[in-house]
């Protein structure tokens, strides 16, 4: 059986970085305990001083299906190019196709009003893709 992952994030602001991640793959931001109305409420019953409250957040598929995104709170800001990224298929089901590129375009636009930039296009014989920045400036491809 193979086994889960968590797929991390360090972040200057986690909550803010969760909301864009979420849009970004259809995913949600995780709902709190059953039995909390909040993040802040759970915090709270755990001790967790007010200043560390907002310090994490997570993002989920709704399906269940693909991992978890957590994004914890670091006093340093980022520095050099990320070495992992995440490729977001939006082309699905068109793949290379122009309808699939169409739908990259109208995702990425998605994104540039969420905070992300566009980097390059990339067009090689393995694909085409476009990189993109999050507002953090993680790199990510939506192809």
């Amino acid at each position: 059986m193979a086994l889960g992952v968590q797929v991390t994030f360090d972040a200057a602001n986690p909550r803010k970085l969760a909301e864009f991640w979420a849009l970004a793959l259809d995913y949600e931001v995780q709902p709190p305990p059953p039995g909390f109305a909040s993040w802040e409420e759970f915090a709270e019953k755990l001790g967790f001083p007010p200043e560390e409250w907002d310090s994490k957040s997570a993002v989920v598929d709704p399906a269940g299906q693909g991992p978890r995104l957590f994004f914890q709170r670091v006093p340093e800001r980022k520095t050099a190019k990320n070495r992992v990224h995440l490729d977001i298929n939006a082309s699905a089901p068109h793949h290379g196709t122009e309808q699939g590129w169409e739908q990259v375009l109208a995702r990425a636009e998605v994104l540039k009003q969420a905070g992300a930039s566009v980097l390059r296009e990339v067009n090689e014989p393995a694909g085409r893709c476009l990189v993109l920045q999050d507002p953090e400036g993680n790199e990510f491809c939506v192809q």
